[in-house]
């Protein structure tokens, strides 16, 4: 039996639950979609989190892997179950959170859970039913901007609606500052469907998860997990770190890793890759990135990007077509890298692309390391190539110069 099952809508979001999960005393192990759940290789996990690619999916295609994967950490006798999605909440009006949430209660057989996208640490708070990223509305961020889940709104009860036929409720932070026992009343008292719960610091996410730490499903970004307490407090395992050669590529279109890329491109080797090449011709794109990679030194820390601007962005159904090209270029970039130059030490930016390069390479567990920032981590892991030691940084994640600073967590790690 475990202690928490959870259900990730991309593998970013996945290891930013795993870290938090860590942080707080559990055990955690990323199990990536449809790998078996073999509790003889997940050991003493307290926490077993199953990363999917469902953030943009088709809706059928998500719920149906969703409820895949709560079926397999049902039967590894999960106590509690977590839904996680982002902690801006990225969806469509047709979903994917709505119909995701509605698919697990019922096989559940539950009739509520909270909704607590806020992750203080990273700028997301939710006070009176509105998210926000630092001091601007959701859809006044740079999420309004995003080429697949353009968010324009800010109250999730009017985000989550069109997705749902479940009502939903809203409890404020005076509720939530009333202490766990007081909050746990409030809640309870709610009738069935979801309620939105503010939370503008981590206390508040502690008060939070007490007050619904006998509830079996709750949903939320990573924050809600740094409110629980796991059965192994202050213990932090520990990583074997793959030497070899370092690679950066980045798929993500948000500020955050354009700036984050701006930063970099000073003092790394750097390549853009063209998206109309990419478009018309990707197995050259990947060749002649891997040709340039072949060239440089050893040590150095190479830099493929995609995005600089926000003209490179393309939107529409062409922009989603050229997206999952691009994901496909660099997840056969990343392969190559470390099938042919050696590549065992890799940053990867955005979700989409994390996900492919997690498929590309046949990974199947991730391993939760050293902390780079809040919710981003190195991870251990196994592919066909042999060992990789890898960060999957969500798009809007890290400092602007964390693709130079990333490295002390492993080479302090390895001493």
């Amino acid at each position: 039996m475990i202690d928490i099952g959870a259900v990730a809508d991309d593998f970013t979001g996945a290891t930013d639950l795993a870290i938090a999960l860590r942080q707080r005393g559990f055990r955690a192990v990323v199990s990536i979609e449809d790998a078996p759940l073999d509790p003889a290789e997940l050991g003493d996990a307290d926490a077993v989190v199953v990363a999917l690619k469902t953030r943009t999916a088709p809706v059928g295609d998500a719920v149906a892997q969703s409820l895949r994967a709560v079926r397999a950490l049902e039967a590894l006798g999960s106590r509690r179950y977590y839904v996680k999605y982002c902690s801006t909440f990225d969806s469509t009006p047709e979903g994917n959170i709505g119909p995701i949430l509605d698919a697990v209660l019922d096989e559940l057989g539950e009739t509520r859970t909270i909704v607590v996208p806020s992750f203080p640490d990273n700028g997301r708070t939710v006070y009176r039913g509105h998210l926000f990223v630092h001091d601007e509305l959701l859809e006044h961020s740079p999420m309004r901007q995003h080429p697949l889940t353009p968010m324009t709104q800010s109250r999730l009860r009017d985000i989550l609606a069109p997705q749902t036929a479940r009502p939903i409720h809203e409890v404020g932070a005076d509720a939530v500052w009333a202490g766990p026992a007081a909050l746990r009343s409030t809640l309870g008292s709610e009738p069935a469907g979801y309620t939105v719960v503010d939370a503008m610091t981590d206390a508040d996410l502690e008060t939070i998860a007490t007050a619904v730490s006998d509830w079996r499903v709750v949903t939320g970004g990573a924050g809600l997990a740094l409110g629980m307490t796991g059965p192994r407090p202050g213990t932090l395992s520990q990583i074997e770190v793959a030497p070899g050669r370092r690679l950066i590529v980045c798929g993500s279109a948000s500020a955050k890793t354009r700036a984050q890329i701006a930063h970099a491109a000073h003092t790394l080797p750097s390549r853009k890759l063209d998206i109309e090449a990419i478009a018309d011709d990707p197995e050259q794109v990947v060749a002649d990135t891997v040709a340039w990679l072949g060239t440089l030194d050893a040590d150095s820390i190479p830099l493929v990007y995609t995005v600089g601007s926000l003209d490179d962005i393309r939107r529409g159904p062409e922009g989603n077509t050229v997206s999952g090209r691009i994901e496909e270029v660099l997840s056969a970039i990343v392969d190559r890298a470390t099938a042919e130059l050696g590549v065992t030490q890799v940053i990867v930016a955005g979700g989409e692309t994390s996900g492919a390069v997690v498929q590309r390479l046949g990974i199947q567990r991730l391993l939760i390391g050293p902390r780079i920032a809040p919710g981003v981590c190195w991870s251990a892991a196994e592919t066909a190539h042999g060992p990789v030691t890898i960060a999957l940084k969500s798009g809007n994640f890290g400092a602007d110069d964390m693709f130079t600073t990333a490295w002390r967590a492993l080479d302090d790690h390895s001493h």
